[in-house]
Order: C-alpha cells, then sequence, then structure tokens
C-alpha cells in the first residue's frame, strides 16, 4: 500500500531523480520510452499500477463488443494509475476523453499508454495527468482487442506489474517496484534534498568539480547544511 509520505516524496522528486536510484539499484530498464504528457506542464503523477493488456483486433470479434475496454476504467481503483499495453499501436486510439473522464470522476491518479489517445484537446482540458505516444484518431476497434486487467504488462518496453508504483512529471514515467517504493522515496527525498544544496553552491559561484557527483566531503558539507536549515 502506497503511503502518503512516500507518495508526497515521489511526487516531489522528479523522474531524472528517480532514474539515478534505481539505477544506482542495478534498475536500467524502468523509464518508459517515448511518451509524453498529453499537457506540456503535467503535474506530478503518482500511484500504484493498474494494469489493462490488449492485443490485436479480430475481425470475427469486433462486432460483439468488448466491454472489458470500458470495464477498466470504471475498475480502476482510486489513486492508482491505469497503465495500458497497447502493444504500441498508434494506427487507432487506446481511448477518448469520455473515458479518461471517467477515471478522473473515479478519483484515480492518472493514464498511461504506449499507444496513443484520441481526442487530445479534450483530454487536455480534463486537467489530468495522461501519458501517449502521439495523438491517434482512428477508433481502437479497428486495431486493439482489451483481453486482460490485473496482470504483468509490457509498456513502452518496461516490465510492468500490478501494485508497481508509477511516476510521471513533464519529462515522462518511470516505474518503480512496488517493494522499492519507501526505499526509493526516501533516497530521491535525500537526492533531492542536496540537488538543492548543490545549485546553492553553484549559484554562489563554485565549481561542480567535487560536488556533483557527491564526494564524502560534500556530503559532509550538505549535512551541516542540512542542520543549519
Amino acid at each position: 500500500m502506497l503511503g502518503d509520505e512516500t507518495r508526497a516524496r515521489l511526487a516531489a522528486a522528479g523522474i531524472s531523480t528517480i532514474s539515478t536510484c534505481l539505477y544506482r539499484r542495478g534498475f536500467r530498464n524502468r523509464w518508459l520510452r517515448g511518451l509524453i504528457p498529453v499537457v506540456p506542464a503535467q503535474t506530478a503523477m503518482v500511484g500504484e499500477a493498474y494494469t489493462l493488456r490488449f492485443i490485436p483486433a479480430r475481425e470475427d470479434l469486433i462486432e460483439k463488443g468488448n466491454l472489458l475496454h470500458q470495464r477498466a476504467f470504471d475498475e480502476c481503483p482510486a489513486g492508482a494509475v491505469l497503465v495500458i499495453d497497447a502493444q504500441r499501436e498508434l494506427e487507432a486510439c487506446t481511448c477518448g476523453d469520455l473515458l479518461i473522464a471517467r477515471l478522473k470522476a473515479c478519483g484515480a491518479a492518472g493514464v498511461v499508454t504506449d499507444g496513443g489517445f484520441r481526442d487530445a484537446a479534450e483530454i487536455a482540458r480534463l486537467g489530468f495527468p495522461a501519458y501517449h505516444a502521439r495523438p491517434a484518431p482512428p477508433p481502437s476497434h479497428l486495431r486493439l482487442y482489451a483481453i486482460a486487467t490485473g496482470e504483468p504488462i509490457g509498456c513502452a518496453g518496461v516490465a510492468v506489474f500490478p501494485g508497481d508504483v508509477v511516476v510521471g512529471d513533464t519529462e515522462g514515467v518511470v516505474v518503480i517496484p512496488a517493494h522499492l517504493a519507501d526505499e526509493v522515496a526516501a533516497q530521491t527525498h535525500e537526492a533531492t534534498e542536496y540537488d538543492e544544496f548543490s545549485a546553492e553552491q553553484i549559484k554562489a559561484g563554485r565549481s561542480v568539480v567535487g560536488l556533483y557527483p557527491p564526494t564524502e566531503a560534500s556530503l559532509a558539507e550538505h549535512a551541516a547544511w542540512r542542520k543549519k536549515k
């Protein structure tokens, strides 16, 4: 369960800092490649992953309808991020503004797809965190068929398990393994404070050498700075 302190720390940290912390722990493939926020000045998004997986559409299934697609937007828990494996399909949309409006009404934290949304202008006006590869106006049933929710998926080249912690900002989206979320949040909080200290030092005329990457001496200075602050 994602705690309030962890959620707040991750929202404040930014995905650049989170990616560095994950890299230092040996995780080199946690950034969802090629995804952008529908709104460039996107507010921070943090939530546990609720997953939806598509497969390519099959002609004999199109007319039967596919309520699983709509149900995923109804059933995504409050505070969660709906993460969608659309197999990078960009010839038809993953969803449009009405389904995303339903997510917002249900209290979800955001939506992410490695495909594209239709109605991008309307989605932008919702003021809801939404990430995709690019707009895709044609209807989803032309190319996509929803097949499963609540299972491990691949999204934009990254393994996403239900409950993993999804963080998005203006630069994109990163996914933290669920069991590491609290530790990574604590580490990114410290790293963010150190960056603030470093920026203050550089503004005062100090060289970046010996400051970044941190050294034992600069970390000791930072500790003293924190106490004084």
